[in-house]
């Protein structure tokens, strides 16, 4: 079985599928890759260090696609809609694709990729269970966004985050809340204590108090009622307009005595909930800074305009987009372990095995002969949705 490793395509998309230490894992295990020349050189892998662990250099893009029995991408073409769509033509049926896919809410894109009759495997879907963690690429990717915020913020506050007494005085320690005690919020608290800061940290989620707590933050509660904010996943749930509302106003206080405020709230396949409001930012000092890691879903703060800094009244709102593409070397060191780990769970003895009884199969599988047959995929598309085939 050969597997394929191939270039991003996506605009600003330094990271690699797999890195020269993965090709070895896989050579081990009786698989042959195949990699596109200059495939890695974005995030620091040379091609020597790929044939150094025992892949094979291709003549070009095609000859990997026209060759592989197993494709391995960071973005497929839900996820790199322009691009991507150029590589449908090289997709041949019986041919597996794995990557991130966006199948929640790129379905066009989804249907295009099973009408080619290949089998597609999303990486997003992992379930959150425990023999899954080693595979997990959202908590791998938002640990790199927890800590990248933090170096944003840091580089746009006129402050610096430490307390420090010099000759000159006493300067005062920087405050940071952080909303969303997820992987990526923890990681933003870790990162923010590293540096010196006042951390706070919210979560609709009171069990992770205890996390907060060992990272140094300290655990803002609001009286509301968040016993339904997780889903039989392990992921966020949507709680509604009241919720929020509710939410809002009691956060409104909280906001105004930072200088940070980073929001890490995302759902899969759902638009951001409106966490900062434009009243909230208005009470803000000048000066402070709001990173919103959720601008890819539309952004947790009112404000935010995805992919730039706006100013208002003297506080930057910054929209990053696509941030472990900004660390790409230990961003694709991540992605090719999880990505790796996955592969060797689906291949037995040298093939590619589709085991439906598996949970990790059985959830990352989108797509597989000519049409999408993933449960949460079709529900994501409504009643419209359920027994949707490529077309």
């Amino acid at each position: 079985m050969i597997v394929g490793v191939v270039k991003e395509t996506f605009p600003g998309e330094a990271r690699v599928a797999l890195v020269p230490v993965g090709v070895q894992q896989l050579v081990r295990a009786g698989l042959e890759v195949l990699v596109e020349p200059g495939a890695g050189e974005g995030a620091g892998y040379e091609d020597a260090g790929y044939v150094e662990r025992g892949a094979a250099l291709a003549a070009d893009r095609a000859d990997v696609w026209r060759r592989a029995d197993l494709v391995l991408q960071v973005r497929t073409l839900g996820a790199n809609p322009e691009a991507g769509a150029s590589d449908l033509a090289l997709t041949r049926s019986g041919q597996a694709v794995v990557g991130i896919c966006e199948p929640l809410t790129e379905h066009a894109a989804t249907d295009a990729l099973a009408a080619t009759g290949a089998t597609l495997f999303s990486m997003e879907l992992m379930p959150r269970i425990t023999r899954a963690q080693s595979m997990d690429i959202l908590s791998s990717m938002a640990t790199i966004a927890g800590y990248k915020a933090v170096l944003l913020a840091a580089d746009a506050l006129p402050k610096m985050f430490p307390m420090m007494m010099t000759a000159a005085g006493t300067l005062a320690a920087a405050r940071v809340f952080v909303v969303g005690a997820g992987v990526a919020g923890l990681q933003a608290i870790a990162s923010a204590r590293r540096l010196g800061a006042v951390v706070q940290a919210y979560d609709v989620r009171p069990a992770v108090r205890e996390q907060v707590e060992s990272l140094g933050g300290k655990f803002l509660e609001l009286e509301l009622d968040t016993r339904s904010a997780e889903d039989a996943g392990g992921y966020a749930k949507e709680l509604g307009d009241d919720f929020y509302a509710k939410q809002r106003a009691m956060m409104l206080a909280v906001v105004a005595e930072n200088d940070v405020v980073i929001t890490t709230a995302a759902i899969p396949g759902k638009k951001a909930p409106v966490l900062v409001t434009r009243e909230m930012v208005e009470g803000m000092r000048r000066g402070s800074v709001v990173v919103d890691l959720a601008a890819e879903r539309g952004g947790n703060c009112e404000l935010t305009v995805p992919g730039e800094r706006v100013e208002h009244r003297g506080v930057a709102i910054l929209g990053p987009l696509n941030i472990p593409a900004t660390v790409p070397f230990h961003a694709s060191q991540m992605y090719s372990k999880n990505v790796t780990t996955f592969l060797l769970h689906l291949v037995k003895d040298g093939e590619l095995v589709v085991d439906l009884e598996d949970e990790i199969t059985r959830g990352t599988l989108v797509a597989r002969g000519g049409s999408v047959v993933n449960p949460r995929v079709l529900e994501a598309r409504g009643p419209a949705g359920q027994g949707s085939e490529g077309r």
